[in-house]
């Protein structure tokens, strides 16, 4: 256990360390300031697709996607955030109840 804390710590060490140790000159490439910029975006699309439909090894359909659907929405409203949350976690909490979705 203890190795692969010290492993995951050194790992990130060294990303730290390459990505101080990078020109100024590459950086201010218009592909990379692309990517930089959408990088996150990915990920975190990525993070959502991966929380909505898989539990574990499978793939799921549950009060999840409604719920996520319904985020969507709100955002598309420029909803607050914490109403985003709430609305989200209402909607997925009253499909379970009403044994609509898992």
């Amino acid at each position: 256990m203890w190795f692969a804390v010290l492993a995951g710590a050194a790992g990130c060490y060294a990303l730290k360390y390459v990505g101080s140790a990078i020109p100024g000159h590459v950086l201010e490439k218009p592909a990379v300031k692309q990517v930089v910029v959408l990088l996150p975006i990915a990920l975190l699309s990525a993070l959502v697709a991966v929380q909505t439909f898989a539990t574990n090894q499978s793939l799921v359909v549950d009060a999840r996607i409604p719920a996520l659907a319904v985020a969507t929405l709100a955002l598309r409203f420029k909803s607050p955030f914490i109403i985003v949350v709430l609305i989200s976690a209402v909607t997925a909490a009253g499909l379970r109840y009403l044994g609509l979705a898992n």
